[in-house]
């Protein structure tokens, strides 16, 4: 059970629809599921908290590009006192297939550079996560394909895909 989540992304309008932005998109869903629409800025992030009796539960979208997302959490962990097993860490997998939605304990970071600065941040890869299928690409760069938007086909089904995901963190609180 955790009392923090948060999505991981890259800042501004030219990734707000991207692969490696689902984190945020969860995370916004998530919040827009539970009627949040006071947005604070702190932690170079957007928080906000949730009321879930008898519990709050804690939000954050970091402000920053996915390779320092730990510049942001690390400082809002500290300032609510969360232990990295409190932590939700939402993200895209390119080791998932698109659409499966995977909750994890801790582990190993697959090349993903947010969770290798989250874990630098917290000093621990024991953090839960919340992994997010986004395939990999059959050919091409990585890179490119993370940062490119979905297809007309995955943008049909993301709906499904966002909610399921959702109703994990909601069933995990």
């Amino acid at each position: 059970m955790f009392s923090a989540v948060v999505g991981l992304g890259n800042p501004g309008p030219r990734y707000r629809h991207t692969r490696h932005n689902i984190g945020c998109t969860v995370v916004q869903a998530l919040a827009e599921h539970e009627s949040v629409t006071a947005w604070k800025s702190k932690f170079h992030g957007s928080w906000a908290t949730v009321s879930r009796p008898p519990m709050q539960l804690r939000l954050l979208v970091p402000a920053n590009f996915m390779n320092k997302a730990g510049e942001s959490v690390r400082p809002f962990a500290e300032f609510f006192s969360l232990s990295p097993a409190d932590i939700l860490i939402v993200h895209d997998d390119l080791e998932l297939p698109f659409g499966e939605v995977a909750l994890r304990e801790g582990g190993g970071l697959g090349g993903h550079n947010g969770l290798r600065s989250v874990a630098q941040h917290l000093g621990t890869r024991d953090f839960p996560r919340l992994r997010i299928g986004i395939g990999r690409p059959a050919r091409g760069d990585v890179a490119s394909y993370v940062l490119a938007r979905f297809t007309p086909q995955e943008e049909a089904e993301l709906v499904d895909v966002v909610e399921t995901a959702v109703a994990t963190i909601l069933r995990s609180t």
